[in-house]
């Protein structure tokens, strides 16, 4: 599909700079040891691209969109989106049969314990999501942390996703949070890091503000690439991975405030979010996690502050159902609250985008019925310039908008899963697959190519996952 690209004579690359995190982090994330099998190449260079002829879907309301049409991106910058655009000595991509459209956005993703999906048995009250986390989590090094990131965003990527909020709820250490933040830069990823405590952190002590101060200096980066927020746990209500006293609450949440960091916490215990509406914790700033279960009092809380949303189907709809109960989407949306959409954790599912889009849409069926509510191009809005939004990147993604960064996925459409295509939304959300994802962009890096990685080694990283899995499991067991 490319002319004369230099991407694709490259070849591979393979990360590995960060494989030695757990030898070679300083307290400070400034020096790291490379391990002796580790092979680093840099990143794919931006360059000039013009992506010719595609189905173009701007979600710029006012660019609309293109049944054929071009896109120019000059070093990572979105310069123009129209019809038969001239750019001399650009590299021409063929998007002829393909869908272009932004990057999906992932607002909520667990990406620490992706490689444990190796011994979590779904939600078996041994061997499930939870128990297993909880009891294995204390012994995750450092680099067990970091291969954990690069599978999940290795697989995202795949996916079609170009941005992901990094959920750590398991920062053992600083030199944890340097790992993942590590292996979020490695991998070329657009993403936001919230520091949170560890499985095992005491429930009467605070988290470690002063090493997210220090994270929040040291990594956040002014280009939207890589920013820094908090994860919170449970005020007051108990939780299955346990809960906090309220005042506790209350002083890591104004101390976070103080540093002026965004800030997120699940919402599956019930009564949670009138506590916190009644404690004047629900705000713009505060990202709440899995809408099931409100009341009408907790509901009109969430209208009122405008307290944001990130929607996990999947899960919520295999795990969390019977638990938690319907996903509260259309109360959400009729008071316009914000909205984006999430994985949760791939050690408990997969990084499938597409499967994400269609479960909230099946949840939405399922409470109402024919004729359909939800429709796909709102679901697409969802995974791409809402969650943009939500994550307070929607000035620099999530539209294909002249001067917005360039985070962009092409679809094939000339797949038997999709053929023939008509209305390009219907497509993606009943037929999409990841395996249909031909090209991702990311910042104006070509990352994927031809549904394959451009600088990383996937054979290398599942091998290393498994390595990872087995070890940390094995270390738990002994214990």
């Amino acid at each position: 599909m490319f002319c004369n690209c230099q991407v694709h004579r490259r070849g591979l690359f393979r990360f590995g700079a960060g494989l030695a995190v757990a030898a070679g982090l300083s307290r400070m994330g400034a020096a790291r040891a490379q391990a002796p099998s580790a092979s680093a190449g840099p990143l794919p260079s931006r360059s000039e691209w013009l992506l010719r002829g595609g189905h173009v879907l701007t979600m710029d309301g006012s660019l609309g969109d293109l049944p054929v049409g071009d896109v120019h991106v000059r070093e990572g910058t979105i310069v123009a989106v129209g019809p038969k655009l001239d750019a001399p000595g650009a590299q021409v991509v063929d998007c002829r049969e393909r869908i272009v459209l932004p990057g999906f956005v992932d607002t909520h993703w667990h990406l620490w314990c992706t490689a444990l999906r190796m011994v979590i048995r779904a939600d078996d009250p041994q061997a499930g999501y939870f128990p297993t986390t909880i009891r294995v989590g204390p012994h995750f090094t450092p680099q067990d942390s970091y291969i954990g990131v690069r599978l999940g965003v290795s697989e995202g990527l795949l996916s079609g996703i170009t941005t992901v909020h990094d959920w750590s709820h398991n920062t053992v250490t600083p030199e944890h949070a340097d790992a993942e933040l590590q292996a979020l830069r490695d991998l070329g990823i657009r993403a936001r890091f919230s520091y949170g405590a560890s499985q095992a952190h005491p429930n009467t002590r605070p988290m470690n503000l002063q090493d997210l101060a220090r994270v929040q200096k040291q990594w956040a980066s002014s280009d939207g690439m890589l920013g820094v927020g908090a994860c919170l746990r449970t005020p007051g209500v108990a939780a299955s991975r346990g809960s906090i006293p309220v005042d506790l609450f209350r002083s890591e949440f104004d101390a976070i405030r103080k540093l002026d960091l965004p800030m997120t916490i699940h919402c599956g215990p019930k009564g949670l979010v009138e506590l916190m509406g009644n404690n004047q914790l629900l705000g713009p700033d505060m990202l709440l996690v899995h809408p099931q279960g409100m009341n009408p009092t907790e509901l009109k809380m969430v209208g009122d502050h405008r307290a944001p949303w990130s929607i996990a189907p999947v899960i919520e709809m295999s795990y969390s159902a019977v638990r938690n109960g319907i996903i509260q989407y259309e109360e959400l949306s009729r008071m316009g609250v914000p909205l984006g959409l999430s994985i949760d954790a791939s050690a408990a599912t997969n990084a499938d985008f597409f499967n994400v889009m269609r479960a909230l849409m099946w949840s939405d069926w399922q409470r109402h019925g024919a004729p359909q509510r939800l429709k796909p191009r709102r679901l697409v809005e969802l995974a791409t310039l809402e969650g943009a939004r939500l994550l307070g990147l929607g000035d620099k993604v999530g539209s294909l908008t002249p001067g917005k960064r360039a985070d962009i996925v092409t679809v094939r459409t000339d797949a038997l899963n999709m053929a023939p295509v008509g209305d390009p939304y219907y497509a993606i959300v009943f037929n999409g697959q990841p395996s249909n994802v031909d090209t991702v962009w990311v910042d104006g890096r070509v990352l994927v190519q031809g549904g394959r990685h451009t600088a990383l080694d996937p054979a290398k990283t599942m091998r290393e996952a498994a390595e990872s899995a087995r070890a940390v499991n094995e270390r738990a067991t002994r214990r």
